[in-house]
């Protein structure tokens, strides 16, 4: 499963690649990794615009962009706000690294 597609292999048919799971409640306040991986893959696939998707869950453009590219670099599971930090030290040492060689 790529990380565009986070519950393509959940869902059965041949609109598996469009479809995706029912959009969360626009009075969402607890973010849980499967309702931004929902919204992201809603942007994605042309069910919802991004500046719909912000207007409607009151979000910037930054925060969604910031969604994508957790799932973009780490897939779902980067997400989640408790693996932030961990992910953040990964790349920085990373970086580090790159500029050592």
């Amino acid at each position: 499963m790529s990380s565009a597609q986070p519950f393509a292999s959940a869902i059965t048919g041949s609109a598996a690649a469009d479809a995706i799971p029912e959009l969360p409640s626009p009075d969402t306040k607890r973010w849980v990794v499967r309702r931004k991986a929902i919204v992201v893959q809603a942007v994605r696939n042309g069910s919802l615009t991004l500046q719909e998707a912000c207007r409607r869950y009151n979000l910037s453009v930054e925060e969604f962009l910031a969604w994508q590219r957790a799932i973009d670099r780490y897939g779902v599971p980067g997400l989640r706000v408790t693996r932030l930090q961990i992910y953040r030290d990964t790349d920085e040492t990373a970086r580090r690294n790159d500029a050592a060689d």
